[in-house]
């Protein structure tokens, strides 16, 4: 048992952050630990490879390196809760099933920080050229070297995106 000491709207649900941990710990291990939310990793724990975006108030942000103290009053977005931010509450985020239609992912590794960075390029972008895909993800490691299907992947996103809209 728990005494919360805050509220943060994770996915769409208000959940009481526990206060246990809370001075100490990260966005991260608030999600992965005390809520169960795996769809962000643990990569390099310093904010540079992008295992670990998640979406804090609609914005792209590594979870690694956020104080979970930061994050009271705030409303955070992770790869399981992508279906519901497009109104698709059963389904996938059109991002998620383009990643699979391209074959995009391969070990996985990078594959939560391209799609949640992808997210927010296409919130903000919903036509964005190569060359602006190519710098939105440029900071996201991929160690597998999937980047020409991740790419191919964010284009026809962009593509599932406009004709769910129409």
């Amino acid at each position: 048992m728990f005494t919360a000491t805050a509220t943060v709207t994770v996915n769409g649900q208000p959940c009481a952050l526990p206060s246990g941990n809370l001075a100490s710990a990260t966005l991260l291990h608030v999600l992965r630990n005390d809520l169960a939310l795996n769809g962000p990793k643990y990569g390099c724990g310093l904010g540079q490879c992008g295992a670990c975006t998640v979406l804090v108030d609609g914005v792209a942000a590594r979870a690694c390196v956020i104080p979970a103290q930061g994050i009271k009053g705030r409303e955070v977005t992770t790869l399981e809760g992508l279906p519901a931010r497009c109104g698709n509450r059963h389904g996938l985020h059109p991002v998620q099933q383009a990643f699979i239609d391209e074959q995009a992912a391969q070990c996985g590794y990078c594959l939560n920080g391209m799609v949640m960075m992808a997210v927010a390029l296409l919130e903000r972008n919903p036509d964005p050229d190569e060359a602006a895909i190519r710098s939105e993800l440029s900071a996201n490691l991929c160690r597998c070297g999937t980047h020409v299907e991740i790419i191919r992947a964010v284009l026809r996103a962009a593509v599932l995106m406009r004709e769910a809209q129409a």
